[in-house]
């Protein structure tokens, strides 16, 4: 008798869109701290994540991009290069190449993520996958901000999406129809909302770096409630970006 072949497991790839060219702070993704570009210390912590299979970075075939390919060839991190501005094919490539059954959305201005965050989020899209097509965090910092999806649904996204703010934000396609796709909102057990981790402008970059600067030293790979212990010292600290905004879908 011919044994059952055992089913392969499903590939989870965490792709993460980065490009220099921003509007509010070009080439913040390799701004530096301590000697270290933002992006390392995100695929420092990335690759803490046991879940995921492979990480990829999705950056653009503008030549600007090139010292982001040459950080990911210094780093050992594979990268795909697509349109800057049809993010959704660049998803899209990215996950083919690379043969994703889950993918998991994060940008590389979240250079504070949290490894334990992210496990939580893929590994509740994974279990529950006949449930889900799409999950994403809410009430969470922003700059620990992750979306799981499957490769189906991002593909039917790839192929049907017309709309500009579809092809340039990738995952709105899955939660303006939820009537056609099944959204999870994983929320956090408090509203930390307004907490603004996330890098896209100056006085983000300020508190970013603060935060490494302080937290970094004596622990390399801190979570997000070390941050949170960490503005409870400093809570003036809040009002370095209290004023920005975050750029809406279709800004």
């Amino acid at each position: 008798m011919i044994p059952m072949k055992e089913v392969d497991p499903l590939k989870t790839v965490m792709i993460v869109q980065a490009r220099m060219t921003s509007t509010r702070l070009p080439g913040k993704v390799l701004k530096e701290v301590l000697g270290k570009p933002l992006l390392e210390y995100q695929i420092e912590r990335l690759r803490r994540i046991s879940s995921v299979d492979e990480i990829v970075i999705a950056t653009t075939v503008n030549t600007t991009d090139q010292p982001i390919v040459d950080c990911c060839n210094r780093l050992g991190v594979a990268y795909f290069r697509g349109s800057e501005e049809d993010v959704l094919s660049r998803y899209y490539g990215a996950a083919v190449e690379h043969q994703a059954d889950v993918v998991v959305r994060v940008t590389a201005d979240c250079p504070l993520i949290d490894p334990e965050v992210c496990e939580t989020a893929i590994r509740h899209f994974i279990e529950s996958k006949d449930k889900y097509d799409y999950l994403r965090l809410e009430h969470y910092p922003r700059g620990l901000d992750t979306e799981v999806f499957s490769f189906k649904g991002l593909e039917e996204c790839y192929r049907e999406a017309t709309a500009q703010p579809d092809r340039e934000h990738v995952t709105p396609f899955f939660y303006r129809q939820p009537e056609r796709y099944r959204v999870k909102k994983l929320y956090c057990p408090e509203d930390l909302s307004h907490h603004r981790w996330t890098v896209d402008t100056s006085e983000d970059f300020e508190l970013v770096r603060r935060v490494l600067e302080t937290l970094y030293p004596i622990q390399p790979f801190f979570t997000m409630e070390n941050c949170l212990e960490l503005l409870q010292r400093y809570p003036e600290w809040l009002e370095i970006n209290a004023a920005i905004h975050q750029k809406k879908v279709g800004e």
